[in-house]
């Protein structure tokens, strides 16, 4: 089990191994397809972001509203390929680590090589476990998109997996 800290140091980075279990504390970002398809419209009308990803970890993920007494409801990850499209653009910004489930296309994992980025799944079905490690929640920006809104999570011991390390070594390819 290795222990990592977001925003991820290049040491840290390049020390994932595909197939590494993680324990992950820190802050990431939160964003699904919406906030996805806002930032790259940005992106291609020479606008700035919201947020600064240069470094930066994002978490594909929709939570369900907390339960009173509660930080955050169950919180899995989202099917990784339907920002895709998008992914490439916030690579080449410095987005680091991308965190949600399922393969990657071969665009994103050539972006990935190139600006020495990972890929970590979090275990689909686990969703209640996740938002356990889950400590502080601050909406960011794109409020009007509710659970799809960007935010800004404080983690302790995430458990994740490297599914795609920074040399495209790659669990779904055997």
């Amino acid at each position: 089990m290795k222990r990592i800290n977001f925003p991820i140091t290049e040491e840290q980075l390049l020390s994932l191994s595909c197939g590494d279990r993680v324990l992950a504390s820190g802050y990431l970002y939160t964003a699904r397809d919406a906030a996805h398809k806002r930032l790259y419209e940005l992106l291609q009308n020479g606008k700035k972001l919201p947020i600064d990803i240069d470094g930066q970890t994002i978490y594909y993920v929709g939570a369900a509203p907390a339960k009173p007494g509660y930080v955050i409801g169950p919180c899995g990850p989202t099917s990784s390929y339907r920002m895709d499209k998008y992914a490439p653009s916030l690579l080449d910004l410095g987005l680091k680590v991308m965190i949600g489930k399922g393969a990657r296309g071969q665009n994103v994992i050539d972006s990935m090589i190139k600006n020495k980025a990972v890929y970590l799944i979090a275990v689909g079905g686990a969703a209640a476990l996740i938002a356990k490690s889950i400590k502080k929640v601050d909406l960011i920006c794109y409020e009007d998109l509710g659970t799809e809104a960007i935010y800004r999570y404080e983690v302790e011991d995430m458990p994740l997996i490297t599914a795609i390390d920074s040399k495209g070594r790659n669990i779904y390819v055997r």
